[in-house]
């Protein structure tokens, strides 16, 4: 090899190494700021009451980004699970069943041996059967409940009454006062009394179909007196 030939190969190997570290450079800039900006979202979105599907979404996309980038990034695949994790859990609690596994499921791909993922999807599936043997048991549960919900809702105002009660005695001196705060307090035992019976009944129905009662011959009111009552 000729001594000129020698020169110019040493030269362009002193010019390409200079710019492969520039592009790893800029590479690992990309991927450092793409993390950041999906860790921002994730955290707004935690922050966020309810947290913000917008801010997960955002989340999302800024990892994914980076992933593209580098698929083997650590922060950029630990930062993609828990946005996933996020949205199973929204997706969880509305019993958006399919959708939160199918988000556990792309969570699953970044990191295969999370505990947390394997825990989530184990919830989520024996909830999922639990719903299908309530529905079996008594299909119209769900009305049963959002009407014991507002039952139970309705029992902040009739504590507000009582307490209002007992606030005027504080100024007012005045006996009638605590009379009233006494009628209101009876008033709020039998409510109480009856949402718990109700709710007593809801559960054997979702248990089993029927009462305990029921097998006993003994007479059972039927599941409309769990409709919300006048």
């Amino acid at each position: 090899m000729g001594k000129h030939l020698k020169s110019s190969l040493l030269l362009a190997a002193a010019l390409v190494l200079p710019l492969n570290g520039c592009a790893s450079s800029i590479t690992g800039w990309i991927v450092e700021t793409r993390d950041h900006q999906g860790d921002v979202a994730l955290t707004r979105a935690r922050m966020s009451n309810p947290i913000s599907p917008a801010y997960l979404e955002e989340a999302s996309k800024a990892y994914a980004l980076a992933l593209r980038v580098d698929p083997t990034d650590a922060h950029a695949r630990s930062g993609a699970v828990a946005v996933q994790l996020e949205n199973a859990a929204q997706d969880y609690r509305a019993s958006k069943f399919d959708d939160a596994l199918a988000a556990v499921a792309v969570a699953a791909k970044y990191d295969p041996t999370s505990v947390r993922v394997a825990q989530l999807r184990s919830d989520i599936g024996e909830a999922r059967l639990k719903r299908e043997i309530a529905l079996s048991n008594y299909p119209s549960y769900k009305e049963t409940a959002a009407s014991l919900r507002r039952a139970y809702e309705t029992l902040k105002k009739h504590n507000a009454k009582v307490t209002a009660a007992l606030k005027r005695f504080d100024y007012t001196y005045d006996i009638n006062d605590l009379n009233t705060a006494i009628r209101q307090s009876y008033d709020f035992d039998e409510v109480i009394k009856r949402d718990t019976n109700r709710l007593v009944q809801f559960r054997q129905l979702v248990e089993s179909g029927a009462p305990e009662s029921a097998r006993s011959g003994a007479p059972i009111a039927p599941p409309a007196s769990l409709l919300p009552l006048p």
